[in-house]
């Protein structure tokens, strides 16, 4: 099942542990923010059309590719 993600609000993966490092991502109409779980501060921002090239890369997975 698919489900939409929260908007307006920070929020990071549902299978990231608590103690871990992670990212949390923002959405916010057209664009989308990302920041470290634990230092939030730079924020980088993408437009919504950016988010998904990047969602479709596969680079995120850590599959080394």
């Amino acid at each position: 099942m698919t489900t939409k993600p929260p908007a307006h609000t920070w929020y990071k993966s549902t299978r990231s542990e608590t103690s871990k490092q992670c990212v949390e991502v923002y959405h916010d109409g057209d664009r989308v923010g990302v920041r470290d779980s634990k230092d939030h501060a730079p924020e980088l921002w993408f437009r919504g059309e950016q988010w998904d090239v990047f969602l479709a890369s596969g680079i995120w997975d850590g599959d080394g590719s």
